[in-house]
């Protein structure tokens, strides 16, 4: 049966069910590593380890199928990927399969880097947490500067919030597209949808773009321009949903 949610902020409200008292990100967080053995340990986590994982998990578990890839095909540089925020597993691997075999960052909240252990993964995987500070944000800035350098993929997931199979895309702010109005880099657009077969839940992911940052326009209004291209994207990809499994309701 469906269930219903009710929700009050659509921009701040969260339905991931996490417990987690998320880690101060400050000037002593180390956002990037430059030796050998730190790279090693990314390519074990990420190639041999969570890659593999991921195809395995999706396909069993949603069968999962990544619709229109192709218009990546062209982008040879770095690039960015903004995607609808609605579970766990999907949004945590999701970049990393629609890069290939470009290495995929995801910009996260901190909880993903705080519980023991995990968050040591979470990192070599790939997870760049929010800064708390303004010398944790210079570092943050390094860390973004340095993965554009190298031709990395960073994702972003800008309505913040996981709302579990959320059928719908929420309002999000346009903060988040100044890096690639920054950087003059390409954007795409990530938008899972989910449908029914035969009692099983199944998805698909929908890429679109690239998008491009128009540098003719005054940062601001390029910002929000480069907003609204990939949230109209979106939008459209969403309307191709056939289950509600939650109803999100506004409360009066």
């Amino acid at each position: 049966m469906e269930k219903i949610v009710y929700y009050s902020d659509e921009l701040n409200d969260e339905f991931s069910g996490d417990d987690i008292t998320p880690r101060v990100i400050d000037d002593n967080y180390k956002y990037y590593f430059k030796n050998p053995l730190r790279k090693l340990t990314h390519i074990f986590w990420y190639r041999i380890i969570a890659n593999p994982i991921a195809h395995l998990y999706l396909f069993f578990k949603f069968r999962h199928k990544i619709r229109n890839k192709k218009c990546m095909k062209k982008i040879k540089g770095s690039y960015f990927i903004y995607g609808n925020h609605t579970h766990h597993i999907i949004d945590a691997v999701m970049p990393t399969m629609i890069s290939g075999f470009k290495d995929a960052y995801i910009i996260t909240n901190a909880n993903n880097v705080s519980i023991p252990h995990i968050g040591l993964v979470a990192r070599s995987l790939g997870a760049i947490p929010l800064p708390d500070t303004n010398g944790a944000l210079r570092n943050f800035t390094k860390c973004i500067k340095y993965h554009i350098e190298k031709k990395h993929a960073i994702a972003i997931y800008p309505e913040a919030h996981i709302w579990p199979y959320s059928t719908y895309i929420r309002n999000f702010k346009d903060a988040s597209f100044r890096y690639p109005i920054e950087y003059n880099k390409p954007v795409f657009s990530s938008t899972t949808i989910y449908h029914k077969k035969k009692n099983k839940i199944i998805s698909e992911t929908y890429i679109d773009g690239p998008f491009y940052p128009d540098m003719n326009l005054p940062k601001k209004d390029a910002r929000k321009k480069l907003r609204d291209e990939v949230y109209n994207a979106m939008v459209e990809r969403s309307k191709l949903n056939t289950v509600e499994i939650i109803k999100y309701i506004k409360k009066d």
